[in-house]
This record gives C-alpha cells, structure tokens and sequence, in this order.
C-alpha cells in the first residue's frame, strides 16, 4: 500500500520466537559438539529434569530416593543425546526450550516409572525363577540374583562395571562416585545408563547350554 503524506509505513512485525537468544546459542552449540556445552545443557536443565521426575513421582503416590531421582533424571538426558541427538534436533522453536524438554522428560519419566511399576507387582510363583532386574536395590537380594548381576557385569567394559558396582551394588552416591573414579558428577548418570543398557541387551542374549 502506498503511504500516504504525513503517515509512515512500517513493515510487518516480525514472527514472534519463543526461544531466547542464549538457548538458541546453547542449543546449537551443543549441536555442533562446541566444548563445554554439553555441560552447560546439563547445569542449566539438570534441575528441571529433577522437578520433573519427583513431581511425576509424586503424582503416582511414589517415593523417590536421591539416587532414584539421579537415575531418571540420567535417563532423560541419555534420551537427549540418542540417535545423534535426534531429540534436540527436532525442536521446532514453538515453545521454550524448557517447555519442550520438560514434555521429553514427562514422557521419559513416566515411562520408567510405569516399568518399576510392573517390575515390583506380584508375580505368580512360577515367575520367581525368572532373572532378576540390575536395578534391583532390596536389601533381601539373594546371593544368586547377585552373581547373575556379577556375571552381567562380566560383559562390560572395566570402567562401566565399576561404575554400575558402585551406585548398584554398594548404593554409592554420585559425589562418592566422582571421588572415587575421578568422573565428572555430571557425566555419571548418562555413563550409568548406557552401561545398564547394553546389561539389558546382554540379559536377552540366549545363554550358553
């Protein structure tokens, strides 16, 4: 339209974006593999994965200890990391980055918790001969379900079945854990993880005899 005397034409108002400027740069560069962005991500959302995790929790009459809440909130960030990142990369910008990871980890929250559900019902007698969880933490854990443990642990690689030792079978907390091992904290619950995946895929492996 032509403007007119007097009267100024301004242009159209640009399309509002719901991501800041400092989650658009911590976004790409954690994209880019930038150094030290990874742990940026982890400081800054770190905690919100945690609120979600024991607000989620507490939604389903559950209690969660520390190291239950850490375990989830690793769980959360493992899914932010796989398949190259496939997660991070499918952000649209339609929403803060905080409201679209706290949807992923909603989703990744109640998973796991609806799985430690059905891992604690009953189950008929016939089902107590069946291997046990690795995450099993009971204080009446039998010699046997260990030695099944200790023989998963077998298939790891040293520095994994340490870690898995540690917080699993000694209930070492994540600063314990960065004493001892010299790990960065936030780097143990992505790296606790991925061990007990590959324990998860080595218990379905058909067992020899």
């Amino acid at each position: 339209m032509a403007a007119t005397a007097g009267v100024s034409v301004t242009s159209p108002p640009e399309p509002h974006s719901a991501l800041p400027a400092e989650d658009r740069r911590l976004l790409e560069a954690c994209l880019a593999g930038s150094n030290g962005a990874w742990d940026s991500f982890v400081a800054r959302f770190a905690g919100l994965f945690a609120f979600v995790a024991s607000r989620s929790a507490r939604q389903r009459g559950l209690k969660l200890s520390a190291s239950d809440r850490d375990d989830l909130v690793a769980d959360v960030l493992v899914e932010c990391l796989r398949n190259n990142a496939a997660a991070l990369r499918s952000f649209a910008g339609r929403s803060s980055l905080a409201t679209y990871l706290a949807v992923i980890a909603r989703r990744i929250v109640a998973r796991r918790l609806s799985d430690v559900a059905r891992e604690s019902a009953p189950r008929p007698a016939e089902a107590r001969h069946r291997r046990p969880d690795v995450m099993a933490t009971s204080e009446t854990t039998q010699a046997a379900d260990r030695e099944h443990v200790e023989s998963l642990l077998r298939g790891l690689d040293t520095d994994e079945a340490r870690l898995v030792r540690l917080h699993h079978l000694e209930h070492r907390s994540y600063g314990e854990i960065s004493h001892l091992t010299g790990m960065p904290l936030n780097s143990i619950g992505p790296a606790l993880s991925r061990a007990r995946e590959k324990m998860k895929r080595l218990e379905h492996q058909p067992r020899a005899g």
